[in-house]
């Protein structure tokens, strides 16, 4: 059942309605002794420049603002409160939200940060990474993206892993896809299904070398991801019927299989990737997500290292 005890939801500072506390919550009633903590980070640049102002009325503006924002979280979470659910607020005066976000994710050892999302800006998303993309990098603990729809019994949630990479470390982060697939199918009372992406023939490879058969090069390709897919649905008892593998690129398969399926969640894997590899390429985990009519639950390895690691 859940194995998320201690919640951390992201509200949304600009409606009323949670999308991601209504998920937490659905998660907390599916089990026992879960404390969900709704949590706001708020900044205002102008509060800072007023030079009219001394530091301590400074401090006293922000004080104000966070109150205010903290009688507007307790009016959204007392319905919950009423109906028995374990929950408390917490506003805090930070400039990065994400910053603030993941201070608290370790400070207080959360397990599950869970997010409302909205389509990005394509072009906007380069130049401005939304908060959505920092979390999926860099929180250490599972981040639940929500979107705006019901979780109904006897769904599926959709489980995506990788077959190309023969390491350990992508092994074991499949392993863990499943497991954690499994787990939330028992709380949804849904369904897991598998699917795996595999590349097309390169363009440029028939190109080169004339005497190169494509249909051959695509054959031996599938052929080895379903040979990998059949030991892992093996491995885990999933049936064959339940697992998907096919041609083309993970950010288009995955949300193309997902609106097939219908699925309520799609659970990967993110690697963390930072640098400018990661503004000007993105993950898997970032491309697939403005695709997705469904919510996304994005794992990191064992061993996963934040940059914002305190103890670094």
């Amino acid at each position: 059942m859940n194995t998320y005890k201690n919640i951390l939801v992201v509200a949304d500072p600009l409606q009323d309605n949670q999308p991601a506390l209504s998920r937490a919550v659905h998660l907390a009633e599916k089990s026992e002794n879960v404390h969900i903590t709704v949590f706001l980070a708020i900044y205002d640049f102008s509060y800072e420049m007023t030079s009219m102002l001394s530091s301590d009325e400074r401090q006293a503006m922000r004080r104000g603002v966070i109150q205010q924002r903290e009688e507007w979280l307790k009016d959204i979470i007392r319905p919950h409160v009423t109906a028995g659910v374990d929950i408390d607020i917490l506003v805090v005066w930070h400039n990065r939200p994400y910053e603030a976000v993941i201070a608290e994710v370790y400070s207080h050892h959360h397990d599950l940060l869970i997010k409302a999302t909205h389509k990005h800006d394509k072009i906007g998303s380069v130049i401005f990474t939304p908060t959505d993309w920092h979390l999926l990098r860099k929180c250490p603990c599972p981040v639940l993206l929500v979107k705006e729809h019901s979780w109904p019994e006897n769904g599926k949630v959709l489980a995506c892993v990788n077959l190309a990479a023969e390491s350990d470390t992508h092994e074991a982060l499949n392993d863990k896809i499943i497991s954690e697939a499994k787990n939330m199918a028992e709380v949804l009372v849904a369904e897991v299904n598998l699917v795996n992406a595999y590349p097309a023939t390169p363009v440029n490879i028939t190109i080169e070398l004339p005497e190169f058969d494509p249909a051959t090069y695509t054959d031996a390709v599938r052929g080895h991801h379903l040979t990998s897919m059949k030991a892992l649905r093996q491995k885990h008892g999933i049936d064959e019927g339940k697992t998907h593998v096919v041609e083309g690129l993970p950010e288009d398969v995955i949300p193309k299989v997902a609106e097939e399926l219908d699925a309520e969640l799609v659970i990967l894997g993110t690697t963390g990737r930072t640098g400018l590899s990661a503004v000007f390429i993105g993950n898997t985990a970032e491309h697939t997500i403005d695709s997705l009519n469904c919510d996304l639950l994005a794992l990191k390895p064992d061993g996963y290292i934040s940059p914002l690691d305190p103890n670094q």
